[in-house]
């Protein structure tokens, strides 16, 4: 996109959309994203963030339509990761600022990455604020949300929030606010950001939203580094993060697996038929149809965790594996689990599944179901029963809150 979007007046959106991408470090953008950066013009003509390496016309194409970018006076870096700083060589060597602001772990990552010494690197922490001219930016450091350099930048006189990486979407579209699209889709497309990239960060993200809480920033936009700005009630995405970083899981339970001859599939049915029988909102997920990062948007509000895999080669197979390991990074709070497989000779899938879940911190709500070969009907009774002692299990723990 390269239209001129002027977001506040005198603030424009310079950024660039990624209509093809559709895998972001093992996260499925099916629908692309955006990678946005703003330019203030004001006494100190001022760009925040630029784009990933690959979109930098898009950037210059954009700023050409505002300003001749060597006119750019200040360069301010939230986030140092290459999606938002990919193009920013070439952009200090075209525009040559008279300043670069960023955190002390921002230098740290821009030296890491780029190796140039010689920049006019000017350090800012929490609280403290530079002159445009007619605005006021206000800076505030975001450590490990989601990298240790990252920052806000808020610009006081327009209430104005640049939030990196926070509050974003994955999601290519030719509108840019939030009140211009669907609110459902736009706030799925929100939920599975916040399941997929922040979760392991909830703890600080309480912190953050108290201490933003005590700074008492007034917000008219919230304008994040990935998908759309919040324009139009930008608090209800602030409340949204409230929610999601508490983690209070609702009674609800996810049955994920993988099979290799549908033994462990059959199990995973009658296992789902317990739950639903006792009240529960379930859902069956086979990992060969369900991408590993919408089963995690999936994990963040469930109350219970039951995982299922076929023994293979005395382990569970690749794609529980995956899958598990991926959980594991995200570190979801408040779960428990369970665990269930069929095998033919050896049968250590079970015993993986219910280590893997104690690793993750999980509570162990039932000792699982181990099957060999082909599930009979007083088989598969065991797994009706295990779902509804499950069923028990978190009617209990969401009434003990």
């Amino acid at each position: 996109m390269r239209i001129n979007i002027e977001i506040k007046p005198g603030i424009h959106w310079v950024g660039a959309v990624d209509w093809n991408v559709r895998d972001f470090h093992g996260y499925s953008t099916k629908k692309g994203t955006t990678y946005n950066a703003y330019l203030a013009i004001d006494d100190k003509v001022t760009l925040f963030d630029t784009v990933k390496g690959s979109f930098k016309n898009d950037l210059l194409h954009c700023i050409y339509k505002v300003i001749d970018p060597s006119k750019i006076d200040y360069l301010v870096i939230n986030h140092v990761e290459p999606d938002h700083s990919g193009s920013v060589v070439e952009m200090v060597d075209l525009i040559k600022p008279e300043k670069i602001f960023c955190s002390a772990r921002g230098k740290k990552a821009l030296l890491d990455h780029y190796h140039k010494e010689d920049w006019p690197y000017e350090v800012v922490s929490t609280g403290q604020e530079i002159s445009l001219g007619k605005r006021t930016v206000q800076f505030i450091e975001t450590r490990m949300l989601h990298w240790p350099d990252s920052m806000f930048s808020y610009l006081k006189e327009d209430a104005l929030l640049i939030s990196s990486d926070a509050f974003g979407q994955h999601w290519a579209t030719s509108e840019r606010f939030n009140d211009e699209v669907d609110t459902g889709e736009l706030m799925a497309h929100a939920t599975k950001y916040y399941a997929n990239i922040l979760l392991p960060y909830s703890g600080l993200i309480q912190k953050l939203i108290a201490d933003v809480g005590k700074l008492g920033l007034k917000l008219d936009m919230i304008a994040p580094d990935h998908g759309l700005i919040w324009r139009k009630d930008p608090l209800q995405i602030v409340q949204a993060y409230d929610v999601w970083s508490k983690q209070i899981p609702k009674r609800k339970a996810l049955v994920i697996y993988d099979s290799m001859w549908n033994s462990t599939q059959t199990m995973a049915k009658a296992i789902t038929d317990g739950l639903v029988e006792s009240g529960i909102h379930t859902q069956l997920l086979d990992l060969r149809c369900n991408h590993r990062s919408d089963v995690m948007t999936e994990v963040l509000d469930a109350k219970a965790v039951i995982l299922g895999s076929s023994t293979l080669n005395n382990g569970m197979l690749p794609k529980m594996a995956d899958m598990v390991c991926y959980m594991k990074g995200l570190r979801p709070a408040s779960k428990i689990g369970a665990a269930f497989g069929s095998y033919g000779w050896s049968g250590e899938s079970v015993k993986l599944l219910n280590a893997a879940l104690e690793d993750m911190k999980m509570k162990i709500a039932h000792p699982g179901v181990s099957l060999q070969f082909v599930p009979r009907h007083e088989d598969l009774k065991k797994c009706v029963d295990l779902g509804r002692q499950i069923a028990v299990a978190i009617n209990e723990e969401v009434k003990a809150g």
